[in-house]
Formats: C-alpha cells, sequence, structure tokens
C-alpha cells in the first residue's frame, strides 16, 4: 500500500521531511479520533516541488508589487484577466458589495468599476486578505499569482508535473492533494491510464471557473474507490463544492462540506487531515 500527498504552495525553502511529518501527525490524529490507526506497512511518499515553483515564479518576472502594472507584457495580460475573474468569484463567495470595494478603492477608482480596472481588482483582493486571511502563509494576491502560473503556463506546468508523476507509482492506493496540490495531482491523474483507486482533494480551488476552464474536459480522475473532496465552507480557496455545478464528471464526486478547519485561515492542511471523517476516508482507501 502506497500513500501519496502532493502539497499546496508557500514551501519552497522548507525542509520536505518535516513537511511529510507534520501530515502524517495531523493524519494520525484524525485517525485517533476516528478510532483508527494507521497500517504499519503504508509506505508515503511526499513529493516536493515547493523550490521549483519559487524559481518558475521568478522566472517570469510577474510583479510582487501588485501596484506595478507592467506595460506590453503578454503575460501579465494573462495574468490580469485570470487575476480579476477568480478575485471577483472570491468577492461574491465572500459577500463583499461593490460599496465595500468603492470605499477601500477610494481615490484609486476611476468613475467606472470593472474586472478590466486594476484598482478595482487590487481592492477587492485588499477587503480579502484583510477580512478573510485565507490563504496559508501567504495572501491572496500570491496564490493567484502561483495557480494562475502552472494552470496557464505549460512549461511551468510540465516541470511540477515530472516531479510529482515521478512518485506516482502504480502500487499507489490513495493520493492527497490539498489547494494547489490538488490541481498539480488532477491533471496528472485525468492523463493517466492506470487509475489510482481513491483520489481525495482537500481545500481544493478545482470548483473555480477559471481554474478548471484550463483543465478542459473534465473527467472523474479516480479509480474504484472515487473522488472524496473536502472542505471547509469558510476557506475562501475551496469556494465551490465539486458538484454538478461546479465540476460536472460522471460519477460524481462525493463532498464533504462540513469540515471545521480550526487553522487560522481555515486553509491549513493540519486542519483537514485531523477532521476524522477525512482520516477515514484516506483509511477506508488504504484498506484494500
Amino acid at each position: 500500500m502506497r500513500l501519496l500527498f502532493v502539497h499546496g504552495r508557500s514551501q519552497g525553502g522548507k525542509n520536505p521531511e518535516a513537511l511529510r511529518g507534520a501530515w502524517l501527525e495531523a493524519l494520525g490524529k484524525g485517525l485517533h479520533r476516528a478510532g483508527l490507526k494507521l497500517p504499519s506497512e503504508i509506505e508515503v511518499a511526499f513529493p516536493f516541488y515547493g523550490d521549483r515553483l519559487d524559481k518558475l515564479v521568478a522566472d517570469f518576472e510577474l510583479p510582487a508589487d501588485p501596484a506595478i502594472v507592467p506595460k506590453g507584457s503578454p503575460v501579465f495580460d494573462d495574468y490580469a484577466a485570470f487575476r480579476a475573474e477568480v478575485a471577483e468569484e472570491m468577492r461574491k463567495r465572500a459577500n463583499i458589495s461593490d460599496a465595500e470595494v468603492r470605499a477601500e478603492a477610494g481615490d484609486e477608482l476611476p468613475t467606472e468599476k470593472g474586472l478590466q480596472n486594476w484598482a478595482w481588482v487590487q481592492a477587492i483582493i485588499r477587503l480579502l486578505d484583510r477580512n478573510l486571511v485565507a490563504v496559508s502563509e501567504g495572501t491572496i494576491e500570491v496564490f493567484l499569482r502561483d495557480v494562475f502560473l502552472y494552470s496557464r503556463r505549460k512549461t511551468v506546468r510540465t516541470q511540477i508535473d515530472a516531479i510529482v508523476a515521478k512518485e506516482m507509482t502504480d502500487d499507489t492506493t490513495v493520493v492527497v492533494g490539498h489547494s494547489l496540490g490538488s490541481v498539480v495531482a488532477y491533471n496528472i491523474l485525468r492523463t493517466r491510464a492506470a487509475k489510482i483507486p481513491l483520489f481525495v482533494t482537500v481545500g481544493s480551488p478545482l470548483g473555480i471557473r477559471a481554474i478548471r476552464s484550463s483543465l478542459a474536459p473534465l473527467v472523474n480522475a479516480a479509480g474504484k474507490r472515487g473522488w472524496y473532496n473536502a472542505y471547509d465552507p469558510r476557506d475562501v480557496v475551496s469556494l465551490y463544492p465539486l458538484d454538478a455545478g461546479n465540476f460536472n464528471v460522471d460519477p460524481a464526486i462525493e463532498n464533504n462540506g462540513n469540515v471545521d478547519n480550526w487553522t487560522e485561515n481555515r486553509h491549513g492542511i493540519i486542519g483537514y487531515l485531523d477532521d476524522p471523517h477525512v482520516a477515514k476516508a484516506i483509511f477506508d482507501g488504504l484498506d484494500q
């Protein structure tokens, strides 16, 4: 039996073994709460792409300061459109009104609002950061930039996928993807001939239209045990359940929207893995 963890963003510069240990410790707590224990014979793989992602982000030179708007940059123009679309979905989900955005933008905002207006979108992101603190160890801005580069730039996707796919062996029985890691895992699994029995996603942004549109056609990428998706409704990264309205596949994905992710940002991986229902779902997939 083999369990594969696929981490999200903001992991560059960290110790992969320490991260793997933290995931396992959280899963152990969740299993204990469910009256279960991880089988001793299980092999746990933790492909680490954090440093490579950081380098690729630097190579594309998207501005770290959102106030900087470079002219004539095709990459930046694509990013601005992606950023605006996702920010608007997040705004609606967080019930942030147009009036609140106008007040936040202040003198920066011209007469007309609009997703093509950089100041308008920037005001949305500031409000999301301040009110929701929704992305682990970073801002909404950084999350959007990293997800954009992975989903919309083939060279980034190819290099990250190669690191993770190498560990996705035929004896892997469960794949667990968190945040951006759920997008990476899905992209690999959807074209893989040999299906992994169980796919588990937590805190996944795959329901966001701007992200899923780059991964069409949509499929259920799991094998006989299916696809289990868990999220905390307060986690703005996992905006929507992966249901017929947001990720319409056959067979349908099993969604658990009752997770109480206790981490400060409602998105942290340990707040998902120590949930007894999530832990039991992983355990059941290992129990072949």
